[in-house]
């Protein structure tokens, strides 16, 4: 059986910066995998590849369930089964989240009664009744934002699902409840990665593997112990333990430091 993603040497720049370098991840179907990593490691670029935004130069291979998408648009890449969860969603006035959910759902081959059905099943599991007559995040919450993103998911049931920063700018109520969310959409059909600077969320859940993120490619990976040394010593533990160079940068922070965030993080 094929992974629900696979990525060999993943390479990527922008204005000849390299981001990504030689970045090697598989997630198989029926796991969530977590990927932490100090800002500008190459986290956000990493799905803005998988997704297919322009601007990058980019080499190396990509599968979505053995197919390759490097060189597919995003429409194709999305109805192939590859969905992002955005780390600042974006409000649009006049398009109401029951429209938008239920077109998405048809374009991607779901008849229009098990759209309805859909919607209707997973808005009453994840709490988001109220926002389904609203504008697509608008006076939203940062939590019901990312709530309303999970919801989303549960309707497509895509294959591969990319969360980016899925817990950033949330109280930790809010992380609780997206974590909890993220739990309950584990299913043999997906796998799910989620990009995070905290590691407090996997306080309230259980990824299959932890993958460290440093200088645009994963350095290390592990289960729960790994967030517990990046909690206690920062990404300079890792760094000493499998001696890295460190570049001339501002000193990278532990991720229990990173309650705010940036929206230009690479």
């Amino acid at each position: 059986m094929n992974p629900a993603l696979s990525v060999k040497g993943l390479t990527a720049s922008i204005a000849s910066k390299e981001i990504l370098n030689g970045l090697d991840l598989e997630v198989p179907f029926g796991e969530v995998h977590a990927i932490m990593g100090p800002n500008g490691s190459g986290k956000s670029t990493l799905c803005h590849v998988l997704t297919g935004k322009e601007g990058y130069e980019v080499a190396g291979s990509a599968l979505l369930d053995g197919v390759e998408i490097l060189d597919l648009p995003v429409d194709e890449r999305a109805r192939l089964g590859l969905l992002q969860s955005f780390q600042y969603p974006t409000e649009v006035p006049g398009v109401r989240l029951r429209d938008f959910v239920y077109e998405a759902a048809v374009a991607h081959g779901v008849s229009p009664e098990e759209a309805e059905a859909r919607i209707d099943k997973e808005a009453a599991r994840f709490g988001v009744e109220r926002f389904l007559d609203r504008s697509l995040n608008d006076d939203l919450s940062g939590g019901e934002k990312k709530r309303s993103e999970i919801f989303q998911m549960a309707v497509l049931r895509p294959k591969m699902a990319l969360l980016d920063e899925i817990d950033s700018g949330l109280d930790i109520d809010a992380v609780r409840q997206v974590a909890e969310a993220v739990e309950e959409m584990r299913s043999p059909e997906m796998g799910t990665l989620m990009i995070t600077h905290y590691s407090r969320i996997l306080r309230y859940m259980t990824p299959d593997r932890i993958h460290v993120m440093i200088d645009g490619r994963i350095v290390d990976s592990g289960e729960r112990e790994l967030a517990d040394e990046l909690e206690a010593g920062g990404y300079e533990s890792v760094r000493q333990r499998l001696g890295l160079t460190r570049p001339a940068v501002a000193a990278e922070r532990r991720p229990s430091e990173f309650f705010t965030e940036t929206p230009f993080d690479v």
